[in-house]
């Protein structure tokens, strides 16, 4: 078992970058370790990952020291209690709109008695060896990050609720959805809500992650780490797009 190193650096107040990867691909995992990200989003929303291979994901940011969560396809108690006995340290849940459905994502998260995650054994529990049940059962609630996404209109209205709930420790607002909810304004109504709800969100005690960041609109995402959000997310794909275009840019530009 392993320190929620993304956890402990959002306790001391310090903002966390992780990247969003699509597809299964544990040495993109391991990279992006190796460069110092906190943390890796393994979208199993989107992308078609199945758990095994999420188990296998979660294995190289265990080698290189950075903090595995999984965006979850759905809010079901079976499904989360599938994601995180592979080991994964947080699961970032679509399309939480009120504080039940977050009470009830909170509650399968974590074992007795702060919650109702079925018990079982495995590489969550370092397969029982050389730690007692209660003692890896505190130290695996201790270490979780739950994250319902607040990505519908519904959501925001419900917000101040749905941050009320024990044992939620980050909500994340997603602007695509978000956008889509409210009828697909202009993105300048869509930046207008979530730099309303960030500071919302902060002053009712949890942590604040953010995303559809762009690579090359830094002033933005400095501009919601100032409002408050300490938990960053972008898309990895994104990021090597930017460094490919980049790289081809400044080669071109030097050879004229």
């Amino acid at each position: 078992m392993q320190t929620n190193l993304t956890k402990e650096k959002l306790k001391n107040g310090a903002p966390t970058f992780g990247a969003i990867i699509h597809e299964y691909s544990p040495g993109t995992v391991e990279l992006f370790g190796a460069i110092g990200y906190d943390f890796v989003m393994i979208d199993c929303e989107h992308g078609g990952m199945s758990v095994d291979q999420v188990e296998n994901m979660v294995r190289g940011a265990e080698v290189f020291g950075i903090t595995p969560i999984a965006r979850i396809p759905n809010h079901d108690p079976s499904t989360i209690l599938r994601f995180l006995d592979r080991g994964v340290q947080g699961i970032i849940v679509p399309h939480i709109n009120t504080k039940s459905q977050a009470e009830s994502v909170a509650e399968a998260a974590r074992y007795h008695p702060d919650g109702n995650r079925g018990v079982g054994g495995g590489r969550a529990h370092d397969y029982g060896v050389s730690v007692a049940r209660a003692e890896s059962t505190k130290f695996v609630n201790d270490n979780i990050l739950v994250i319902p996404m607040i990505e519908e209109v519904e959501a925001i209205k419900n917000v101040i609720e749905i941050a009320s709930v024990d044992g939620v420790d980050v909500l994340h607002v997603a602007p695509g959805d978000l956008g889509q909810s409210m009828g697909n304004p202009p993105q300048s109504e869509i930046r207008k809500a979530m730099d309303e709800v960030v500071p919302k969100i902060r002053s009712a005690g949890k942590w604040v992650g953010v995303g559809g960041n762009s690579p090359s609109d830094v002033a933005r995402v400095s501009d919601l780490i100032n409002l408050g959000a300490n938990m960053i997310t972008i898309a990895a794909q994104g990021l090597m797009k930017s460094g490919a275009e980049s790289f081809r840019k400044s080669v071109e530009e030097h050879l004229t």
